[in-house]
Formats: C-alpha cells, structure tokens, sequence
C-alpha cells in the first residue's frame, strides 16, 4: 500500500492505497480541484482487502480538517444496510419475503393494503412513496407517530403493479417489517448484528458521543439543469404529487441537527464514511461472508423491479430487493445527475447529494463514498462517478452500450 498526503484547493488528502488503483486516487484529488468537492471520503475493498482508504478536504468551507474518522450522513445508503438486515432475517428463516404484511404487522393490511407483500415494501411497489397526511414538526423523529401515519395511509397505487421510490417511507416499512421480525428494532440490530461483527464504523441513530465527528451537510443549490428536470418540475406543479410529498411533507425536519442524528430513521439517516460504507458491502462482495448464504446473496442481487418512469422520481429506474441496480439515463432529457453506473452484477445504494456504498460479487470489489457538499440531481453526480468509473477501469472493465461496466 502506498500513502498519500497531497494539498489541494480544498485541504489536505490523506490515506495510503494499492497502486493498481492509483487512478482512483487522481479522480479524487481531481474532485477538489474542479469539481468543487469540500470534505470527502473513499474506501474500496478487493477480495476481503482494503486496496483504498483515502479522505480529504474540510468538514465546512473554511472549516477545520476532515479527518481518518470524520462521518456524515449518507441519507439514502441507509436504506441499503435496512435492507441487508432484511434478508438477513429472511436468511435465518424469521422473515418471509414473500409473504403478507399481514402477517407480522396486521394494523398494516388496510385502507387497500391487504394485499402487500414484504418483498413489495423492498422494491418500492408497494404503493406509499409517502403519506399525504401533513406530518407534524419533528415527525420524523418520532418513530411511533410515523409507523402509525404509514400503517394508516391508502396507498397511492394498487401494491406491487407498479414502482416509485419510497425516499423516505422505506424507513418505516422495511424499518417495522425488521423490527417485527427480529424482536427488536432496526437500529439496534443493525448495530448488534452487522455493524459490530464487522467492526464498522455505520450508525443509524448515532450517540452523543460521536456528534463531534459529523461533518454538516452543504446544501446544493438547484440549477438550471435541476429545475428543467421533469421530477422537479412535478414538484412545482403539483403540491400532493408523490414527487412533492416525498420532498416536502417532512415535518420541517434538519438533517443537520442533533436531533435528527439521534433518531431512527432507517432510510435516511445513516451516519458513516467511505471505510463504514465498504466494510459494510465487503461480506457481499465476497459470497455473503457471516451476513447471509449464497441463495441469499444471489436474490439480494437479483433486478427485481424496472420501469421506464418511477412513480416518484419519473425517470427509469431499476432496483433489487432492498437495493438498487446500474441505472443508464444519461440519454434521458433534463435528467442530468439522475444515473449510477456499475456493473450488472452490483448492487448498494446511492444518497442524496452523491454519497454510495456497493458490492459487486463478480469483481469480489466494495465500494464506499460520502461527502459533504451534496451535488445536484437525484442519483450520483459527477464526483462520484468518476471514481466508480476509475475503479472499474483498474479491474479490466469498460463501458458497453448497455450503460454497465462489464468484462
């Protein structure tokens, strides 16, 4: 491994890596001098092996240094360590995936909802990308008040004919369906099965303790580009659009506050690093590891929903069960900053802003980034991707014309 202490316009980047990967290392360090990266972190692992742990810049413009330990939040990574936790109950045998709701939370199966299955609260066909009742200030905090709002709600469509991304509501589905099962809640599970045994640095309700640590988040600021998209445009347009709820029904909530990082909520509020979102990812990348069993892991894998307009998000979309899948809408108009390209085989999930975590078993690679200054769009932007695509490239892959990195 080779370190590295390098000055950009931003800070100092730090860390050590495999040299094969040293392209990654560039993309990185290009990112803070012309991508306008503030405060990041990256990790990758090959076969079980860290080959990089780098982070650089600040943890606020003209801020003190980002560190080996900052974190941040990774908004929608969480979902994907919600859903690992899922099919890790699936794989002990205290979760049906296939069956009804019903069945381990009854106050569930109502107001046309009797009939949705768990897997389809993992793929986002379930019918609640929110809930149109108004929630209250600091809603989102509240974990009861929320599971009662969703066990309540009519869903938007019929469950399971069709998909749109549930961008916050998964905390409470997926969140309750883990909850119910396991005999205990999502964030302390996670925290004692997979966080812990890993010796990850991953919290879905973070301690006091550790609030010291969180780099804030930078809000982007919409551009041009961002307001022609038809997912924003929709929001203008339609106050009650799933689009519109799904952003602004949330309570005034600040996920920059204590009181937010504090909270459960299982789709969004995760608090982590590069190194916390590979680690998390590397049992994965390399035949489920203690996680899950082979079967499992091939279904965790498996593109499981697709469509040519999500309900929520109204560009294309592909998700596994709990995951999402290489998404290719760079040809797509106005939808600049709405695709992530992997492989075909790799699955994780984006956060808002341009935050990742992946694996992709046939590389044995797992992949992790976050960072403080979110980017425009709704999937990665081009920091992200240029490090994914670094990655790949030291692996022997190259882009085909079906928008994955393949062999």
């Amino acid at each position: 491994m080779q370190k590295i202490s390098k000055e950009t316009r931003a800070g100092l980047v730090e860390g050590e890596f495999d040299p094969k990967f040293k392209g990654v290392v560039e993309a990185f360090i290009e990112n803070f001098e012309t991508r306008d990266e503030v405060g990041a972190s990256h990790s990758m692992t090959l076969e079980g092996k860290t080959v990089i742990d780098i982070w650089g810049g600040r943890k606020a413009v003209d801020g003190e240094a980002w560190t080996r330990d900052t974190v941040s939040i990774v908004f929608s990574c969480t979902k994907g360590a919600t859903a690992i936790c899922a099919h890790m109950l699936a794989d002990r045998g205290l979760l049906d995936l296939d069956a009804p709701v019903a069945k381990y939370w009854p106050e569930f199966a109502v107001n046309g909802k009797e009939e949705a299955t768990v897997s389809m609260m993992l793929d986002h066909s379930v019918g609640l990308p929110h809930v149109r009742a108004k929630v209250k200030d600091g809603g989102y905090y509240d974990y009861d008040y929320m599971i009662d709002l969703v066990a309540k709600e009519a869903p938007f469509w019929q469950p399971g004919t069709r998909n749109g991304y549930h961008g916050v509501t998964f905390a409470w589905t997926v969140g309750e369906i883990v909850h119910r099962a396991a005999k205990k809640r999502l964030g302390v599970f996670f925290r004692d099965e997979v966080a812990r045994p890993l010796g990850i640095d991953f919290q879905i309700g973070l301690p006091e303790a550790d609030e010291a640590r969180v780099a804030p988040m930078i809000y982007a600021v919409p551009d041009e580009a961002t307001m022609k998209s038809k997912f924003t445009q929709a929001i203008i347009k339609d106050p009650q659009s799933a689009s519109a709820l799904f952003l602004g029904n949330n309570g005034n909530a600040n996920f920059n506050s204590r009181e937010c990082h504090a909270a459960e909520i299982g789709s969004a509020n995760g608090i982590s690093n590069g190194r916390g979102l590979a680690g998390l990812y590397a049992p994965l990348a390399n035949g489920g590891g203690k996680l899950v069993s082979k079967d499992t892991l091939a279904r965790m894998g498996r593109v499981a929903m697709a469509t040519h307009e999500d309900a929520t998000l109204l560009i294309p979309t592909r998700f596994a069960l709990g995951f999402m899948k290489s998404m290719d809408n760079r040809k797509v108009e106005n939808a600049r900053g709405m695709s992530v390209i992997l492989s075909d085989a790799a699955f994780g999930h984006v956060g808002m802003g341009g935050s990742i975590g992946f694996a992709d078993p046939e590389a044995r690679m797992s992949f992790g980034y976050n960072m403080n200054k979110m980017g425009n769009g709704i999937l990665v932007n081009d920091r992200c991707q240029s490090l994914i695509d670094e990655a790949y490239l030291a692996l022997g892959y190259r882009s085909n014309q079906s928008g994955v990195w393949a062999l």
